[in-house]
This record gives C-alpha cells, sequence and structure tokens, in this order.
C-alpha cells in the first residue's frame, strides 16, 4: 500500500524532507522571533517587541504554507518539535543582527530546495517557492535595514530609543 500512496504523491521523497525540514525551520524562526519579542519587552523595547511579534505570526504562516504544500501534493508534513530556543541576548544590536542571520539562513535553505527541484525537474515545486523567494528578498532588506539604523542613528543618549521607534516602519518598497 505505501507504494501506491507514494505513487500518487507528486514530489519525490527527497524533495518531500527537504520540505519537511523547512517547516521545522520556518516553526523555529517562528519560535525564534517570539523570544526575540519577550527580551525586547522585557527590556523596554516595546515597539521592537511588536515587531517581532509580527515576524513569528509570518514564519507561522510560512510554515503552514509549506505544509499545506506537502498535504496538498499527496506527501506527509510532519509537525516539528522545536528546541533550544535562546531567551538572553548581549544587547539590543544583537538582536536584529541575529534576526537578520535567521532570515539568510531560511533564504539558504529554501535555495537548497530550489536546487533539488532544479535536479529533478519539480517544476510545480519551483513556482511554488517563487513565493517564497519573493517573501525572503523583503525579509532580509527589512532585517538588514534594521541593523543598518544602528550605525545610523547610533545607540548612544536616546539611540535605542529612536531605533525601537523606526524598527516597525521599515517597510520594503522593492516591486513597483
Amino acid at each position: 500500500m505505501k507504494d501506491i500512496i507514494r505513487a500518487k504523491c507528486l514530489l519525490s521523497s527527497d524533495v518531500e524532507t527537504l520540505i519537511n525540514q523547512q517547516i521545522k525551520k520556518e516553526a523555529h524562526s517562528s519560535a525564534i522571533y517570539l523570544s526575540m519579542a519577550s527580551w525586547c519587552s522585557r527590556n523596554g523595547y516595546d515597539f521592537s517587541a511588536d515587531y517581532f511579534f509580527k515576524q513569528a505570526e509570518e514564519e507561522r504562516m510560512h510554515q503552514l504554507k509549506f505544509y499545506k504544500y506537502v498535504l496538498d501534493m499527496g506527501g506527509t508534513a510532519i509537525s516539528p518539535d522545536v528546541t533550544n530556543i535562546k531567551i538572553e541576548y548581549n544587547s539590543f544590536r544583537e538582536v536584529f543582527e541575529e534576526a537578520l542571520d535567521q532570515e539568510i539562513n531560511v533564504t539558504q535553505s529554501i535555495k537548497s530546495i530550489a536546487a533539488r527541484c532544479h535536479k529533478e525537474q519539480d517544476y510545480i515545486t519551483l513556482e511554488f517557492l517563487n513565493w517564497f523567494f519573493r517573501e525572503q528578498r523583503e525579509e532580509e532588506y527589512k532585517a538588514r535595514r534594521a541593523v543598518e539604523l544602528f550605525d545610523v542613528i547610533g545607540e548612544e543618549g536616546t539611540g535605542r530609543w529612536q531605533i525601537d521607534k523606526h524598527v516597525g516602519q521599515i517597510k520594503y518598497e522593492g516591486e513597483a
């Protein structure tokens, strides 16, 4: 019976495995952003906390989008365990630097799925991944601009307060 089910699945087992790994990465990202929101809130950076709460929701939505795709393609989506979430940060800036690193890692992971899809000529999944590439372009842009605020505004005096105030106002206008 298992062979018959696999024959009905439009994903190869390798692509399905990679997407299930991505589901876990998206869940992990969501949890990291919740932790960052908590840290920011505890340290008085309310606007940044709101920013990270929104980021956590987006990552959860990405997780579900991948999850539903696997199911729609006849595969088995796996609900991941999420562990080892950092809860303390050394500085306000470190929170945003790690957020940027997280987005870059997610982009690289999606690129790995796309590379496998190219190898297998899985054009259906490649088309699905295009949405994520556009999303990641926006996410990396916003994360990079947030880190740049630390250099542009500086952290002295009211600098951290200004950075906190401006983080939620970063917009991506890349597509005309």
